[in-house]
């Protein structure tokens, strides 16, 4: 069943997103996941999507679409997972440079007086739990790519202070993100830590510590500071698993607030950190089995028939803090408000964490 929807996906729904806004990170994690598909598979059919998408990103004279070099966005650096795939398929050049290009904008890139990437030029020293998922993993297949050594403590250094800026002890759970200079309405003015635990933010965070340390691990034993966090962060996040779906809600913590509901993408990057986080023996045995049990909860809440087509539900359309480029009053990081963004229809959040947990069920 996954793998007809990802085939549908593939001819339907992909260049309706690619068609409807340029390029951006969710194409990126769409491209990770059928190349996830591919590896786990061994049928090279999966990468027939990245192929055809690769026009959308790239223009024949090698210039990289929607990167905007000279805009400090850690979402852009996500290119990078795209560009580093066509670069290995192809050994095409312009591929090989744009690589370069994009590991280029992170050695002057403004950090937090922490050292952690922030966000975004919009949200000036701002650290999201969805920035190390955008920036670290790339960052580390660079760093070996171009026998960068020097630069590992950098990258374990901005996951421990992720951790200190951003968990909340009492809840056991990382909350949203921090603002190091206080500033914004949304922010703790003590901690500079924002109020909700937003679903996909944790999963975000689990995926970008598996990822890493899966390629650090073979360069450096610095990769190994990662199994406690993520250890930590999973066993204390499983108690707000629902017993129902065995799924997580959008509000990990508020799970009898009105409107919450279970929440797609989230869970299953969880699932895919489980499996994969089994899988590289950084968890132990069982975890990986928690993680086919999420990824069939998703199948069965929310990947539906309409008409001899597949479609996934329950998958949060996007959140943010402030005002961002369309200038919205309503991201004030409260419940209300992350329970009143929109749940999108094949949004790629969701499509893609499930390639991606799905490839991991695979490889099992």
């Amino acid at each position: 069943m996954w793998e007809t929807y990802f085939r549908q996906y593939k001819d339907t729904v992909l260049p309706f997103w690619l068609d409807k806004q340029k390029w951006n990170y969710k194409d990126d994690i769409i491209m990770v996941g059928y190349d996830d598909l591919a590896s786990a598979t061994g049928d090279n059919s999966w990468r027939d999507a990245i192929f055809s998408s690769s026009r959308f990103l790239m223009l024949p004279d090698g210039t990289v679409v929607n990167l905007c070099p000279e805009s400090r966005n850690v979402d852009k650096i996500s290119f990078g997972k795209t560009l580093t795939i066509m670069r290995n398929l192809t050994g095409d050049p312009r591929y090989v440079k744009a690589v370069e290009k994009v590991y280029s904008m992170l050695s002057d890139y403004p950090r937090t007086k922490e050292g952690n990437f922030w966000h975004k030029d919009i949200y000036p020293n701002q650290v999201w739990l969805d920035g190390l998922y955008m920036g670290q993993p790339f960052y580390a297949q660079c760093v070996v790519d171009y026998n960068d050594d020097e630069k590992w403590n950098d990258i374990f250094s901005q996951f421990a202070s992720a951790h200190d800026l951003l968990w909340d002890e009492k809840r056991g759970l990382y909350v949203h993100a921090n603002d190091t200079s206080r500033e914004m309405e949304w922010c703790d003015k003590e901690s500079g830590k924002s109020k909700c635990v937003w679903l996909r933010a944790e999963g975000w965070f689990l995926m970008a510590m598996v990822d890493t340390y899966e390629i650090a691990s073979k360069h450096t034993t610095l990769s190994e500071k990662l199994i406690p966090m993520l250890k930590n962060a999973v066993d204390r996040l499983l108690v707000y698993k629902d017993e129902k779906t065995n799924m997580f809600y959008q509000l990990v913590d508020e799970k009898d607030m009105a409107g919450n509901y279970v929440e797609t993408s989230g869970s299953a990057m969880i699932a895919y950190a489980l499996m994969k986080g089994e899988r590289l023996g950084v968890l132990e045995k069982g975890y990986g089995k928690i993680g086919e049990e999420i990824l069939e909860g998703i199948r069965r809440t929310y990947l539906k028939s309409e008409d001899g087509i597949l479609h996934l539900y329950g998958i949060c359309a996007s959140a943010g803090l402030g005002p961002g480029p369309d200038n919205r009053r309503d991201r004030d990081g409260s419940p209300r408000y992350y329970l009143s963004e929109k749940q999108g229809v094949d949004n790629q959040h969701g499509a893609a964490a499930c390639m991606m947990a799905y490839s991991e069920y695979v490889r099992r």
